[in-house]
């Protein structure tokens, strides 16, 4: 957690770039900082991932309408406005995405920050956050934990 998803419709595809959407919105979560100045969204957690939708209906149907729905689920405790700071930034993130079109195309973008406090079931399993420790947390000199047999790894110790 976080997991940023991204439902569109297909017809935005010809018109923007979405992977490129997709980092820019990956990079803005991970400089953004709570009232103390830690950081709100986890790297190793932080996922963002986009989908066309296969079938879809906007409006009244008259024109080629696109349409972007961001949905960012993050974990409880933030305050309201560390949540609503964090989805101004991002909302930002997406309107500039899409500025060189919004004066030729007719696209409606809703945002929108869940918060998970309450889930009845909630699992991880990750062996990416070991890879963004705080080296001085971690003991490490080099910056970045390493898994034993993963390129780019220090010798096991042994």
């Amino acid at each position: 957690m976080p997991h940023c998803v991204i439902l569109y419709t297909p017809n935005l595809e010809a018109k923007t770039d979405v992977g490129v959407l997709c980092r820019a919105l990956a990079d803005e979560m991970l400089v953004i900082r709570d009232e103390e100045g830690k950081q709100v969204f986890p790297t190793g957690g932080t996922r963002v991932l986009a989908y066309p939708a296969a079938h879809y209906a906007v409006a009244d149907g008259k024109g080629d309408y696109g349409f972007m729905y961001v949905n960012v689920r993050m974990g409880g405790g933030r305050s309201e406005a560390v949540k609503k700071a964090a989805g101004d930034r991002l909302l930002a993130v997406v309107q500039r995405h899409f500025a060189p079109i919004f004066d030729q195309e007719l696209v409606g973008i809703t945002l929108q920050i869940d918060e998970s406090a309450g889930q009845v079931y909630d699992a991880k399993h990750s062996t990416l956050h070991p890879l963004f420790v705080i080296p001085a947390q971690a003991g490490i000199q080099d910056g970045a934990q390493r898994l034993p047999g993963r390129p780019g790894s220090p010798p096991a110790r042994g």
